[in-house]
């Protein structure tokens, strides 16, 4: 199908949306709406429904062509054999587009689905209205409060969008990127594809001006050249992340019961991923982890950091995480060694890069200030990896406060990358319960903060490459 940007964008960013076949307790799609800016309307035929829909406040209809006015975004929770009705009537409407949360098409493997889902794509396509799905949560969009779930965030702004062919897995990248300090501009989980495929909704977010870098969740690609295309020169203006799912013989056959995508080889797929520069994760956890690194650290493709680690055993284990992932840990000069050496606790530590500096930083936040100033005014240092000690937060986040503010202004004065890492399991961290809340802390402050040495040194290390093969490209 020719996408038609203006009604996608409309679909995309609605100012009214009509939902059919809403159901109480909870009404679900009703509910999620509750902080949308627009007006919000109810389909629903059933008798035993409507007192619940309406005591929401929301004005229910018997049909969409009852509704007043135009309607920009229909999210259709029907049962399949009612699908088809309800697509002939948003055409009808010439409203801007449907979200479709009904499953059972193709997915399925059934005849009966098969036939339904050829039915409603066949009307959309004609009209050329877009149709995300089906199969799918739908669209999530934080300035106008459109949600498909509790919990996302409605506010200005935003740092990356996300295209998610699982909707499971849209949810998790949604509210991930929420959980470390990430606002997300807008969510589409795309179910199976039928009408749009993921290169229609790539370009679209390539030439989205609120859409600061993009994250896909995919199983199979079905617009494979232009895809590919668009990928290639978008990332030469945009950081786009993709996970796919699917890479193994039997995730690929589970792919195709899931959204009914046929998986690629994934050696030609990482092959194109590398050729085109997009950044590669393999998880859930590796993709929120490197949009923390991506959002919260400025652009850099500089290998030279100091690490900072708070035991001698720990010093030599986020060395070999940082260098594993690409970074380089060299020698500070011999003027800084002369200024650390004026005040560094040496009994049970070490300044000689990676530091062990549980003896020198202790309670108090001075002797970080004095680190930070002279890494920062060291020549060969581009960036800084720090555990952070969580001791006492639980009784007052004024300590982790007072190193996190040294933190900003470090990459302030400097404009390199700053990591924190807390990491899980106890240690030095903590206990884990307040290791986890003291990671969101962290996260909300604006820094990249991670449970693994390993974790923070991938995720920065992808973010890095990105951006060193960017320049490459570029300059070519």
């Amino acid at each position: 199908m020719t996408v038609d940007r203006a009604r996608l964008h409309r679909t995309l960013n609605p100012t009214s949306i009509a939902v059919v076949g809403d159901k109480g307790p909870n009404y679900q799609w009703l509910s999620n709406c509750a902080e949308f800016t627009g007006d919000l309307y109810s389909v629903q035929l059933d008798e035993k429904e409507i007192p619940g829909i309406e005591a929401k406040g929301i004005r229910n209809f018997r049909g969409l062509m009852e509704i007043p006015g135009p309607v920009d975004l229909v999210i259709c929770a029907v049962p399949r054999n009612v699908a088809p009705f309800i697509v002939a009537d948003a055409v009808k409407k010439q409203v801007g587009g449907v979200a479709m949360f009904t499953s059972g098409f193709v997915e399925t493997g059934e005849p009966v689905g098969i036939e339904l889902q050829a039915k409603i794509v066949a009307m959309a396509s004609e009209a050329a209205m877009p149709l995300v799905g089906p199969n799918c949560m739908g669209i999530y969009n934080r300035q106008l409060g459109v949600k498909f779930m509790a919990g996302q965030e409605k506010g200005e702004g935003g740092a990356i969008s996300i295209v998610s062919q699982s909707g499971t897995h849209g949810i998790g990248m949604t509210m991930g990127s929420q959980r470390v300090g990430v606002p997300v501009t807008r969510t589409i989980s795309i179910g199976n594809a039928a009408v749009l495929n993921e290169a229609d909704y790539l370009e679209y977010l390539l030439e989205d001006p609120d859409t600061p870098a993009i994250a896909m969740y995919l199983e199979g690609i079905r617009a494979g050249r232009r895809f590919f295309e668009l990928l290639r020169e978008g990332t030469k203006k945009k950081p786009v992340i993709i996970w796919r799912g699917g890479r193994t013989k039997s995730g690929a056959r589970a792919v195709k019961s899931h959204t009914a995508s046929l998986a690629s080889d994934d050696a030609i797929w990482m092959s194109l991923i590398r050729q085109c520069g997009a950044i590669s994760t393999e998880s859930l956890e590796d993709t929120v982890e490197t949009i923390a690194a991506l959002v919260h650290t400025p652009p850099s493709s500089r290998k030279n950091l100091a690490l900072v680690a708070m035991t001698g055993g720990q010093s030599v284990a986020i060395t070999d995480q940082f260098e594993r992932a690409g970074f380089e840990v060299p020698e500070l000069s011999e003027s800084s060694y002369e200024r650390l050496g004026a005040f560094f606790v040496t009994i049970g530590g070490s300044y000689r890069n990676p530091f062990d500096a549980s003896s020198t930083l202790g309670r108090e936040t001075d002797n970080l200030q004095k680190i930070l100033e002279i890494l920062a005014d060291d020549p060969v240092i581009e960036g800084v990896a720090i555990e952070l000690q969580t001791r006492d937060f639980d009784k007052s986040t004024e300590h982790l406060d007072g190193m996190l503010a040294l933190m900003a202004a470090y990459r302030t004065k400097t404009g390199q990358p700053v990591v924190a890492l807390i990491p899980a399991g106890g240690g030095m961290g903590g206990q884990e319960e307040v290791s986890t809340r003291a990671r969101f802390h962290v996260a909300q402050a604006g820094f990249p903060v991670f449970s693994s040495f390993r974790a923070g040194a991938q995720a920065l290390g992808r973010v890095r490459a990105f951006y060193e093969e960017l320049g490459a490209r570029t300059k070519d």
